[in-house]
């Protein structure tokens, strides 16, 4: 089984601490995001296990005590854009954010550590020169410190729809998706990185860029050196290519306040769900109501060790 922390929110930067906790205590509760009175235990004993996947836009709370996970393989995704308050209101400062990415791969090695410059969006301020520019400037920073780029173009969700309205954003065409790609790949590849797109039905494979699996089972193979019986999540959109992993986050809980994020509806519903944040709880910003209902999931190691060669 592969664990994700999380797509959902930010684990890393805002709820390490619990996150931490549900490792020693080897269990957490997740709430079914369409029932919330619906949970699942999910076990997270290192023995069913197969690795966590971390995404984060700051690891550096972590980074104390990742001694504290050393039974598990894990990598992480770094989100790292150049983007201003408007549009990411409670961001690190660039400067600030290279340095965490760099101190995380100093601390696991470049292997483990996916740079993601996503999504892009276009608009007066961020133009496609603006996108080139400072996509070579952070790659050219973090040479060296990750091997892959994985970047994705804005989507048109619905409750985001204000917000990019408010910014002047659009999604890019076909064509200015082509020039940015080509520019990007050169500047990856100058940086020793593969470049790869999450989630996109467009091919740019003419490009040199490849479809990303950001929860991607091959990687743990060649982390572990097991071999892992995961099949591709079909509960992803159509043009996702992760494996299956189980998200052990919760919606509406992240307090970076990004215009563009699929995952918060709404300011308020933050610093509500925030306000019932208790470390100590197995469900993240939340707590077990006489009405829930609680279901062990069942889960199972996919691993099977590889025989030596030789």
């Amino acid at each position: 089984m592969l664990i994700t922390a999380s797509r959902r929110t930010d684990i890393p930067a805002f709820y390490s601490q619990w996150f931490y906790n549900r490792i020693r205590e080897g269990f957490a509760i997740v709430a079914n995001p369409l029932n919330p009175r619906r949970k699942s235990r999910i076990d997270l004993s290192p023995g069913v296990v197969d690795g966590i996947v971390f995404f984060t836009r700051n690891p550096l709370p972590m980074l104390e005590k990742l001694h504290l996970i050393a039974a598990y393989p894990y990598y992480f995704h770094v989100t790292l854009t150049a983007y201003g308050a408007d549009a990411e209101p409670y961001r690190l400062p660039v400067d600030t954010a290279v340095q965490a990415l760099r101190r995380l791969a100093d601390a696991i090695g470049p292997a483990r550590v996916i740079w993601r410059y996503d999504p892009v969006f276009l608009s007066d301020t961020y133009t496609p020169d603006f996108h080139m520019a400072a996509f070579s400037e952070l790659s050219n920073k973090l040479n060296g410190y990750s091997n892959k780029c994985v970047i994705s173009f804005v989507d048109d969700y619905r409750h985001i729809r204000g917000n990019m309205k408010s910014l002047g954003a659009r999604t890019p065409t076909v064509s200015e998706i082509d020039d940015l790609a080509r520019s990007f790949v050169v500047s990856a590849r100058d940086a020793g990185m593969a470049l790869e797109t999450c989630a996109e039905e467009t091919d740019l494979s003419h490009c040199g860029i490849g479809h990303a699996r950001c929860v991607d089972h091959r990687l743990f193979e060649a982390l572990t050196g097991c071999t892992l019986d995961i099949k591709r999540d079909k509960n992803q959109r159509r043009a996702c290519g992760c494996s299956e992993s189980i998200d052990i986050g919760a919606y509406g809980t992240c307090p970076c306040g990004c215009l563009y994020c699929y995952a918060n509806h709404s300011p308020q519903l933050v610093r509500c769900r925030r306000a019932d944040y208790d470390e100590a709880s197995p469900i993240l910003c939340g707590r077990l109501q006489a009405a829930d209902t609680v279901t062990a999931r069942p889960v199972k190691s996919r691993r099977t060790e590889r025989p030596p060669l030789f």
